[in-house]
Formats: structure tokens, C-alpha cells, sequence
């Protein structure tokens, strides 16, 4: 009886990383292409942020926000007539936010080619029915990938929150005014006074 009930606690409080895997396919076409005849890089962002959105909706079951794009790194061009796949799936997840995991491959149709040509990090955090951040189910890794991306995770939330803490300050030392070539007397962060705005953009994740 015990274990049936740890079992089942345990089903409630944590879902495989697999249960989130999220594929996308598509044929590069020409209005996705630059001058270059490769894919633009803000048309692979998209389709990048699309798949990781519903990995990280599958796992939360809530509705989910971008709070980060950790990273993107662009590692062989994709061209006019190729195709992308990308798998997405979340790889760690803290009190109210998960790491999403993004991988892209492109194919080369007519020879069967394939060639890894993007990967991306992306951070989600889940919202509850009051617009605020809610607390998510852990992962389970059970792949020697999904384990080495569990492991890791960790050293990429802290560089996470070193990169958004210099995020912070630049966006409160810069305001909202665009820069000019004087000098301006220093002045004091100013916060937000709509205080019913405190979103998952506000909470530590």
C-alpha cells in the first residue's frame, strides 16, 4: 500500500522529460530565405520559440510565458529547399519555471543528408489561473541526453540569473528614453507602480 501511494505521489509531482517532446517539421521556402538563399535567423527563432512553448505547456498543463531565450546557436546554414525538424522537450524545471531544451535538424531532400544546424535554450515560466506564476512538476531523466541535460541544468539556471541580473540593471541605468550624446545627471531605478502587473517576468525563477 505504502508503495502504491509513493508511486502515485510521485506520478503527481514529477513527469518524464519525454512526456513534453515536441516535433515540428518544415520545408524552407523561399520568403523564409535572405539574399543569401539560407533560412533568416528570426524565421528559425520563431519556429524555435513555437515547439518550446508546447513542450513546456505539455509539461506544466497551465498556460506558460517566455521568460528567457537563453540561447541560440546557429551552427550550419539552412537553405532554400531543405528541411527542419525540430525536437523540443523540458529539461529541468524550479518551483515555477522549466528549461527547454531545443534541437535542429536540417535535411537535405534530395540526398538524404542531415546535419544538426541549430540548438537553443529556452526558459518558461507557468501561470495559474490568477495570471501569476504556479509551481510546475519536477522532470524525470530517464535517456542518457535527458540525464546529462538534468545534470547540467543547474550551472545554466545560475548563469541565468547572473545574465538577468545584469539585464535588470542596464534596463533601470538606461530608462526608457533613447540614448543621446550628453551626459545625463544619475538618477534612481524607478519601479513600476502597477503592482497587479507582477508577472512571471518579476518572479525569481
Amino acid at each position: 500500500m505504502n508503495h502504491t501511494m509513493n508511486s502515485y505521489t510521485t506520478a503527481l509531482t514529477t513527469r518524464p522529460a519525454s512526456a513534453s517532446l515536441t516535433i515540428k517539421d518544415s520545408i524552407v521556402l523561399p520568403p523564409d530565405t535572405n539574399h543569401h538563399g539560407t533560412i533568416f535567423g528570426g524565421k528559425l527563432m520563431a519556429y524555435i520559440d513555437d515547439v518550446a512553448t508546447i513542450a513546456a505547456t505539455r509539461h506544466a498543463r497551465r498556460p506558460v510565458v517566455t521568460a528567457s531565450t537563453d540561447s541560440v546557436d546557429f551552427l550550419h546554414p539552412v537553405k532554400e529547399g531543405d528541411a527542419v525538424s525540430l525536437s523540443a522537450f523540458v529539461t529541468w524545471s524550479h518551483k515555477t519555471s522549466m528549461e527547454v531544451f531545443v534541437r535542429v535538424v536540417t535535411e537535405d531532400l534530395l540526398t538524404g543528408a542531415r546535419k544538426v544546424c541549430a540548438t537553443s535554450f529556452l526558459t518558461f515560466v507557468a501561470l495559474g489561473e490568477d495570471g501569476r506564476p504556479t509551481e510546475v512538476p519536477g522532470v524525470l531523466a530517464e535517456t542518457d541526453e535527458e540525464r546529462l541535460l538534468y545534470d547540467t541544468a543547474a550551472e545554466r539556471k545560475e548563469a541565468r540569473k547572473i545574465r538577468r541580473g545584469e539585464s535588470k540593471h542596464f534596463a533601470d541605468f538606461m530608462g526608457t528614453e533613447c540614448a543621446v550624446r550628453e551626459s545625463k545627471p544619475e538618477r534612481k531605478p524607478r519601479r513600476s507602480f502597477n503592482r497587479e502587473y507582477e508577472s512571471a517576468w518579476e518572479a525569481e525563477w
